[in-house]
């Protein structure tokens, strides 16, 4: 049987992987997820999260209390139980939550308890609050790590607690850094953010959430 000019076009394409029908390999589906994280003052914990290629987005709110929908002004006085928090929602087909914990770790100090820098009080505590048993896992990982592999002369009392729920913080809260960045910048270099964190993480942490 003879094959015509252009059916042998087509079977040769097809041998040499460039048919009508083959192409580039579709792009992975986005992968929507959740991390939650406690670190101190929410408006220094939003940029570095912010950086990060996969990210969709950062909130800054409230979690690990009591109270229902509290306010700033019942959370910032320590009688509900709240942490001040940043809730995350990434594409984790391009950052892994493992980033997200080394992000985290280079943005806090680990040794303060119901503290971070100058803020103190359990509202400002550090904390993992985990939403299933793979970010359990995962972040007492990390924390083994860290403690494997650095030496602080103190313990690591960051909690890693199941999550409970999150509220949304006030809107003049969200990228506060954005909207009003001189007050922001003041607060963090008065707080001695930046200084304690090259203090504690060397190189990463004295990039880790200053100014972009």
């Amino acid at each position: 049987m003879r094959t015509s000019h252009a059916a042998s076009a087509l079977l040769l394409a097809g041998v040499l992987g460039f048919g009508p029908n083959v192409g580039p390999a579709p792009a992975a589906e986005p992968q929507r997820a959740q991390a939650l994280f406690a670190g101190g003052c929410f408006w220094c914990m939003e940029p570095p999260f912010e950086k990060i290629e996969g990210v969709v987005s950062v909130t800054s709110g409230y979690t690990g209390g009591r109270d229902e929908n509290p306010t700033y002004e019942q959370v910032s006085s320590g009688s509900t139980g709240h942490a001040e928090a940043v809730e995350i929602v990434y594409d984790a087909t391009k950052v892994t939550y493992e980033r997200l914990l080394e992000v985290f770790w280079h943005n806090i100090d680990p040794l303060a308890a119901n503290a971070q820098f100058c803020d103190h009080g359990p509202q400002y505590r550090s904390a993992i609050f985990y939403l299933d048993e793979a970010q359990k896992r995962l972040a007492e990982e990390s924390k083994r790590k860290i403690e494997a592999s650095r030496s602080f002369g103190k313990p690591i009392v960051t909690q890693i607690v199941a999550a409970s729920a999150f509220y949304r913080a006030e809107e003049y809260h969200q990228d506060f850094y954005k909207k009003s960045p001189v007050r922001y910048y003041s607060y963090r270099a008065g707080c001695g953010r930046d200084r304690r964190l090259e203090e504690l993480w060397g190189a990463k942490g004295s990039h880790a959430g200053g100014r972009p």
